[in-house]
């Protein structure tokens, strides 16, 4: 008992006054309730960057690669080298999704 009394004697002297648990009472009504601005459609002036039109087409240089030029082919054996790190990159993102929500195993 003289052990409980010793620290409760070394903490009430460790705290400050904002720390103890007084309650507090409101010093008067709460601020009056101001409503939001009016809402317009769109915004006033657009942001930096929306009134630029995206470049033209340019024409491929003589030699240089086009890839409208690709046959079936070739698009698919793009595809086929492709397909494999999207879906490792994939995978790797689904599962640190589980890791962080704490579900390893995925019940489907």
């Amino acid at each position: 008992a003289s052990a409980a009394a010793a620290v409760h004697d070394s903490l009430s002297r460790l705290r400050t006054p904002s720390s103890q648990q007084t309650p507090q009472t409101p010093a008067g009504p709460p601020p009056p309730y101001d409503p939001p601005p009016p809402y317009s459609a769109g915004p006033a002036t657009p942001p930096a960057g929306q009134n630029d039109r995206p470049p033209e087409y340019t024409a491929v240089p003589a030699g240089g690669f086009d890839p409208r030029a690709l046959t079936d082919f070739q698009l698919d054996e793009l595809v086929h080298r492709i397909i494999g790190r999207v879906t490792r990159l994939v995978r790797t993102e689904l599962r640190m999704d589980r890791e962080r929500t704490g579900r390893l195993r995925d019940p489907r």
